[in-house]
């Protein structure tokens, strides 16, 4: 039974984890799982109880025997009674270790699901580094290219200035040489 204690405990904390970061379908059905198991848990006990009660019912008979017939005939109504219990017994156990196995599958896939949140976690800040890196060489290469450009313009700028002057010097030199 402490095991179940274990199982519940877990279960719960883990409910209490997800419902704190989204309630998914695998949480909805663990909880309709837990509470299934519970309820299965309550059956059991009150089926033990009545056959419990049974059995004291006829042992207390077989203390005071009435009449044999009688006896004989509550001896066979009360065995079809106890077969009855012990098959829903059976069949509330076996429902038990279904819903017990159906949890632990449950939560071995939050278990997974919970790492590859990680994992994308993970992978979603590397991405955004890089992205800020990225962000960052480009910012530096604008501000190189616009420095390249204004030294672009200014030598061009400046190639005009010199480009006029040769000319300049050019029509100077043709008029001396006329002139000469």
């Amino acid at each position: 039974m402490n095991s179940n204690k274990w199982v519940t405990g877990c279960v719960v904390g883990t409910l209490r984890v997800h419902k704190q970061s989204q309630n998914s379908d695998i949480d909805i059905r663990l909880k309709k799982l837990v509470d299934e198991r519970e309820c299965l848990l309550e059956q059991i006990k009150k089926l033990k109880g009545q056959l419990e009660e049974r059995q004291r019912n006829i042992r207390l008979d077989s203390l005071h025997p009435e009449d044999g017939v009688l006896q004989n005939g509550t001896d066979v109504h009360v065995m079809d009674l106890q077969r009855d219990a012990n098959r829903q017994i059976s069949d509330l156990k076996f429902k038990l270790a279904k819903s017990e196995q159906e949890i632990t599958a449950l939560e071995q896939n939050v278990i997974r699901l919970e790492s590859q949140v990680s994992r994308y976690k993970l992978a979603a800040e590397n991405a955004e580094k890089i992205e800020d890196e990225l962000k960052a060489e480009k910012r530096k290469l604008q501000r190189e290219l616009r420095s390249a450009l204004d030294k672009t313009e200014e030598l061009e700028v400046s190639n005009g200035h010199l480009v006029k002057r040769l000319e300049k010097m050019k029509a100077n030199r043709s008029v001396l040489l006329s002139q000469q």
